[in-house]
């Protein structure tokens, strides 16, 4: 099975440079550091953070960018502190942490040009929490509606492009699941729920990686029930649509009882 990659770093952070961070171009030095409140300015606060940031020290950047907006809360760096906070738990697998500010930033600033990006960076973090296919599904579920709400909200961003692509992996992650709960009830002798599985991935995720071996699994289990007519039709639409594909090898060995199926030829048009 296809398992989901991930390249966390790669595609939030490109992201992110190409939104908030292009628009920074503060100067000065870094604050001491000091745990102790003391009030400073907006720009030696932010590069404080930055820089800690920059040190892959995700953690006390979010304290400073949150120390940005606690001391500076009307400046236009209070704002872009909101999410560079979201974006420095992200960082550092915080991802709860990660969800709760991007969804502040989202709920005050709905109409900011970083929106988009807050939306992606909120699929992200339940991305990057997706789990082996035979274990809850939860957060693959939570990565496929905050990007399919990314894609709904904002098709033209470049954001949306990526998201699409993930929507991809995640829909054969999904279909992955659905495959190995249906192996487990056709093992078990619960044929019909696992037909109801199979027809699922045939149905629901009908462009992932998964679908010939469902219609392979739909002509077995039918036929361990004889119902023939039926695995011949499941066959037939295997034949028909993956020729090429080793379960298309496999059940016709299991309808012809030969061990080899042709490569040409209108096997599918028997039924």
């Amino acid at each position: 099975m296809r398992e989901i990659e991930t390249t966390k770093r790669g595609s939030a952070c490109r992201a992110l440079l190409a939104t908030v961070l292009a628009t920074v171009t503060l100067a000065g030095c870094s604050g001491d550091g000091d745990s102790e409140y003391v009030e400073r300015p907006v720009h030696e606060l932010y590069n404080e953070a930055m820089d800690a940031l920059e040190s892959r020290n995700s953690g006390q950047a979010a304290i400073l960018f949150d120390e940005v907006e606690r001391q500076h809360p009307y400046s236009a760096w209070a704002t872009k502190s909101r999410l560079m906070a979201a974006y420095s738990h992200y960082v550092g697998n915080r991802y709860d942490d990660a969800i709760v500010a991007i969804d502040r930033f989202i709920q005050l600033h709905p109409s900011n040009r970083d929106t988009p990006y807050a939306h992606y960076l909120k699929g992200l973090s339940y991305y990057e929490q997706i789990s082996d296919v035979a274990r809850d599904q939860n957060m693959t579920q939570q990565a496929l509606g905050t990007f399919d709400e990314l894609i709904r909200r904002y098709p033209a961003s470049g954001y949306a492009r990526d998201a699409r692509i993930k929507l991809d992996l995640i829909n054969d992650h999904l279909a992955g699941t659905d495959m190995e709960i249906g192996r487990y009830y056709l093992e078990q002798g619960h044929y019909h729920a696992a037909i109801n599985r199979f027809i699922t991935v045939v149905q629901r995720f009908q462009t992932t990686s998964h679908v010939p071996e469902a219609l392979h699994r739909l002509v077995e289990v039918n036929l361990v029930l004889g119902a023939e007519t039926e695995a011949r039709k499941w066959a037939a639409f295997l034949s028909h649509n993956f020729r090429g594909d080793d379960w298309y090898g496999d059940s016709y060995g299991l309808i012809e009882g030969k061990e080899e199926a042709p490569s040409q030829g209108p096997w599918y048009q028997f039924w």
